[in-house]
């Protein structure tokens, strides 16, 4: 089996996806669950955040918090990091496609948008049942661009299934989530299933969704998928079809008003999440990132109006509260760049079309998928993204 790029040159499969175990592989340090010691964890774990209820600072003359029906919800400011409302923010609950985010965040950095791959059947398998697809077909040949689409848009557990096979098989992609979600300071996160696919433990909280949609903002690619609304899709036959953001927030489908300003990022609901939704914001140059987990009530659009109340009041709030706590309370260090939360940092700047060319430095592992990645743009020029 061979994955095709755009340029018709061809690599085996099993070499690219060796090397990019080798430059994606978790170091030993980030591979444990539980809390690093040490002052950091010791002032995240006294931080009210930890604690039941809702937890807001108010100032003189702020608003009043919404009162909602979710059993999670968070409010931060994106650029900051600081967390401006929250209710039962570490609360462990089931994320379901809410967890592609974090799936994107470690795999979008392996993987040029360009490379074509042809899908066997065997990549098709063991999608669970019920899932929602994207319509990807075996024997068709895809760009890793369309891909995305189909996990953006669609919430296409068919695409992750691929695109999961292309970057180690799903054990390892699981467990290098794993390991992402820890480097980030979300310590709530289980990874059982990359799609988000109910699985027993796996598990991730408001906190630790907002915090992978914040670090998915900083990423060019992810920022640009998940804010389109529409895109064309490769049909069994040839041809193309459309298909649609399933956020109802950023497309106003099913008589939800979208919301001004949204940014994206993604929606999710199994039957035993519920309905999930990270959401992002920005206007008047303040960017914000709310997460809603499982409301209550019984209207069945109620993850987007009760996001839209808690981006209604974070932009009212601003500069009328107090933090609470912050995103950046577990991570190991501050963010110094729009990648550097990344196990394989990724430089990105733009050509003079002003598509987004992206190279991955492997440090000192030049032998990883990074450098093969990097030897293909330099041998044959960027690879189209759209």
């Amino acid at each position: 089996m061979t994955i095709g790029f755009a340029s018709r040159v061809t690599v085996p499969t099993c070499a690219l996806c060796t090397a990019g175990l080798l430059a994606l592989a978790p170091a030993a340090a980030l591979t444990g669950t539980g809390p690093e010691p040490g002052p950091r964890a010791t002032a995240a774990a006294t931080s009210p955040l930890y604690r039941p209820g809702t937890h807001v600072r108010p100032r003189r003359g702020a608003p009043e918090v919404p009162d909602l029906s979710a059993r999670s919800w968070l409010i931060a400011d994106a650029g900051t990091g600081d967390v401006l409302a929250a209710h039962d923010a570490h609360r462990r609950l089931p994320p379901a496609s809410t967890l592609k985010t974090l799936f994107a965040l470690t795999v979008l950095p392996a993987l040029p948008a360009g490379i074509r791959h042809r899908v066997g059947q065997k990549e098709l398998a063991d999608i669970g049942p019920g899932s929602s697809l994207v319509g990807v077909a075996e024997n068709r040949t895809y760009r890793v661009a369309d891909l995305w689409n189909g996990v953006f848009l669609s919430s296409g557990n068919d695409a992750v299934h691929v695109l999961a096979g292309l970057t180690g098989g799903w054990r390892a992609t699981a467990e290098r989530m794993q390991a992402k979600a820890r480097a980030l300071g979300a310590r709530d996160t289980r990874v059982k299933s990359p799609d988000g696919y109910d699985a027993p433990g796996q598990v991730s909280s408001a906190f630790d969704l907002a915090v992978f949609g914040r670090a998915g903002l900083r990423n060019a690619e992810f920022a640009r998928y998940c804010a389109r609304e529409e895109a064309r899709f490769p049909g069994r036959d040839g041809g193309s079809y459309g298909i649609v953001n399933t956020n109802r927030l950023l497309t106003g489908a099913d008589g939800v008003e979208p919301y001004r300003g949204l940014i994206g990022i993604k929606n999710g609901y199994t039957s035993n999440a519920g309905n999930t939704l990270v959401a992002a914001a920005r206007r008047d140059g303040r960017t914000l990132v709310a997460t809603v987990m499982n409301p209550r009530s019984d209207d069945g659009h109620a993850v987007y109006e009760e996001a839209r109340s808690l981006l209604d009041w974070g932009f009212e709030a601003g500069g009328r509260v107090d933090p609470v706590g912050s995103l950046d309370a577990l991570r190991a260090g501050p963010l110094r760049g729009p990648e550097a939360e990344a196990a394989v940092p990724v430089a990105r700047k733009e050509d003079g079309s002003g598509r987004p060319v992206s190279w991955t430095i492997a440090g000192a592992a030049l032998l990883g998928g990074a450098g093969t990645a990097l030897f293909l743009r330099l041998r044959w020029g960027p690879v189209p993204t759209d």
